[in-house]
């Protein structure tokens, strides 16, 4: 029987926040919550934000002074809204008022006499021009005369035509929260979210660790872009550009699947398998896939699967904004005529009146667990993936539109979930976590992918939800944040909705969808799945069926029993009051992020190895070397 592939805990952040315990998801529909969610949420982001502290037994603000918690959260609740979400570009990443350029420009002397300037002797270029005539101008300095012109590069500013973006929340920088030594963003986004997913467990990992052999966790996890800031292969490219070196750290630390070697060697120390799948907007979905591949063969027993992605750079948003795909500056103001500045909130306006994408970071973490294992350590369970299908377009004409694939990942996962909760389950109790780009082609081929597959399953108001609205597009964690908002809805009963949309789009099909505009209530067993769809440049298409805990619940009884799940109910009362103290904790600033360097590094000495096993002397169970022949028939 295949293992059930069971999400046991998860973690990361974005521009809503800290994901544990679903903190990203509560700032989502913040004004919805019962108010003791709310003031919780509001403290997470109040100390993420550095406005909030916990000194010496009590709470103090941003001065040090001593305050009292909940009216203080209240008087700095619009503080924590403007600050996080979708909203005008920060300049602790850079200034988009004050960009620079470069601006070719060709010097010419006046007539009869030479073009003539002093230059350092240190900034004589190499090899020297020949039409250079160079003179002893002092010990430091030469003359340097030129008959005819002279090319040249001036520094120039511009203002970015894109100024909203879905940034970290204002105050919380990454790099500060442990020893970062020059790491590029996303790798210091890994390291904060994959902490964050392990110690929100309730577990402790090594105790987890040593109930495994140490090939049977793998780790999945990388990003789209790859490293584009300075710390990585944007620095690499631009360096001798800006008269800068090269650094030793820039193009090894670029690398797409370096969040997962990140993981592997400064968080988990894991030496299962590792990798990534690169498929621009569908990375996660793809990585997921190989995720539950693992846990359902039996080849590992526990994944961790993610991405992270930092694009939020002048380049980046020029290369987006050059597309065409980014909802600019001036196509704001069109769409709001009479404003005179542009409602950055409102940005991303899936399936409405839009104009493009908005551009954001983050980095999201799922730990999946196979289901022996999570009832023998009371682990909790938010969900079960149930199946990801991929698929390419096809032949295309132009290799960033969108085309068939979709349709066929949209329709294999309505038939899993079908196989799983019925025909009456997909068609009364599912939804769709739409792509939901906010671009004008999404609003239109999208809609036409789910409309025909609602009609083709008799589906006849299928809700659709579309979280960029809310905290943007962050690439490869883009699906990652989908579903990490959907373990949310199951906690409180709630589909987040799209808000930032006054009404649908003239040209979008709704034949047989409910495409939410206001927040949905549903109950928290009110829906048994979601569909969870990415749509990726070069005709990456890939979409998920996910199962909600609830149902996972009712497959677990079926397998193990009433017994066993009982017994697995009492265990799992000491994991979630692990956890609820970690998110405490983590309020309070009193948790650092798990950050190993040059920890326990193993060696030849640290291994015995004969023909069936292989030992290491810091673990407790063998590898077993006993690899099974898949080809038997051919001996």
């Amino acid at each position: 029987m295949s293992r059930l592939p069971l999400i046991i805990g998860f973690g990361g952040f974005n521009s809503a926040g800290r994901s544990s315990m679903h903190h990203s998801f509560r700032r989502l529909v913040l004004d919805a919550l019962p108010e003791g969610d709310a003031q919780t949420t509001r403290a997470s982001l109040a100390s993420l934000m550095g406005l909030l502290h916990y000194r010496a037994g009590q709470w103090v603000n941003q001065q040090g002074i001593a305050i009292e918690l909940d009216s203080y959260l209240r008087e700095i609740d619009p503080i924590l809204r403007a600050g996080t979400l979708i909203r005008q570009l920060e300049t602790n990443l850079f200034d988009a008022d004050k960009l620079l350029y470069h601006k070719r420009s060709e010097l010419t002397a006046e007539p009869d006499k030479p073009l003539s300037f002093l230059l350092k002797k240190r900034q004589l270029p190499d090899p020297l021009p020949l039409s250079w005539q160079l003179s002893q101008a002092d010990q430091d300095m030469v003359r340097v005369e030129i008959q005819g012109s002279l090319t040249v590069l001036t520094e120039n500013y511009h203002s970015a035509s894109v100024k909203s973006a879905g940034q970290l929340p204002s105050g919380f920088d990454p790099e500060k929260r442990y020893a970062s030594r020059n790491h590029p963003r996303g790798l210091q986004l890994s390291i904060l979210g994959a902490s964050d997913a392990i110690q929100s467990l309730g577990l402790d990992w090594e105790q987890v660790l040593a109930r495994l052999s140490p090939d049977q966790v793998s780790v999945y996890a990388g990003s789209s872009m790859s490293q584009m800031d300075y710390n990585g292969n944007g620095g690499m490219l631009q360096a001798r550009l800006l008269g800068k070196k090269v650094t030793s750290k820039q193009l090894p630390l670029g690398f797409a699947e370096m969040p997962a070697d990140f993981i592997n060697a400064y968080v988990l120390g894991n030496l299962g398998s590792t990798g990534t799948n690169v498929a621009a907007c569908a990375t996660f979905l793809y990585n997921l896939r190989q995720g539950i591949r693992d846990i359902r063969a039996g080849t590992h027993r526990l994944c961790i699967v993610g991405t992270s992605e930092a694009p939020i750079t002048p380049e980046v948003m020029d290369g987006y904004a050059t597309m065409g795909a980014l909802a600019d500056d001036q196509t704001l103001l069109a769409l709001d005529r009479g404003r005179s500045t542009p409602d950055y909130r409102r940005a991303c306006r899936p399936f409405g009146e839009n104009a493009g994408f908005t551009l954001a970071e983050s980095a999201q973490f799922i730990v999946l667990c196979e289901d022996n294992l999570a009832l023998e350590m009371g682990a909790s369970i938010h969900g079960m993936v149930n199946d990801v299908f991929v698929n390419a377009d096809g032949y295309k004409k132009s290799i960033a539109s969108p085309g068939i694939g979709n349709y066929i990942t949209m329709a294999k996962a309505a038939a899993a979930t079908r196989n799983l909760i019925g025909e009456t389950g997909l068609q009364q109790r599912s939804y769709v976590q739409a792509h939901g780009t906010g671009t004008p082609q999404n609003r239109i081929t999208e809609s036409h992918i789910l409309s025909e597959v609602a009609q083709a399953w008799g589906i006849a108001h299928w809700p659709v939800a579309a979280l960029k609205s809310y905290i943007g597009h962050s690439l490869a964690s883009a699906s990652a944040d989908q579903l990490i908002c959907s373990l949310g809805t199951w906690q409180y009963g709630l589909i987040p909705g799209i808000l930032t949309v006054d009404a649908i789009a003239h040209d979008v099909h709704q034949q047989n969808l409910d495409i939410l505009l206001q927040h949905k209530q549903i109950g928290p067993q009110g829906m048994d799945a979601v569909l969870i769809n990415a749509k990726g440049f070069g005709g990456n298409n890939a979409t998920a069926s996910v199962l909600a805990p609830h149902i996972a619940a009712k497959m677990l009884t079926t397998r193990h029993g009433k017994k066993a799940m009982s017994a697995y109910q009492q265990r799992n009362e000491t994991v979630r009051e692990n956890a609820a103290a970690y998110d405490a904790a983590m309020i309070k600033g009193q948790v650092e992020p798990i950050y190993r360097f040059d920890h326990q590094v193993l060696s030849s000495d640290a291994l015995q190895m004969d023909q069936f096993s292989l030992r290491l002397a810091t673990h407790s169970h063998a590898i077993d070397l006993r690899v099974e022949n898949p080809y038997p028939e051919y001996l």
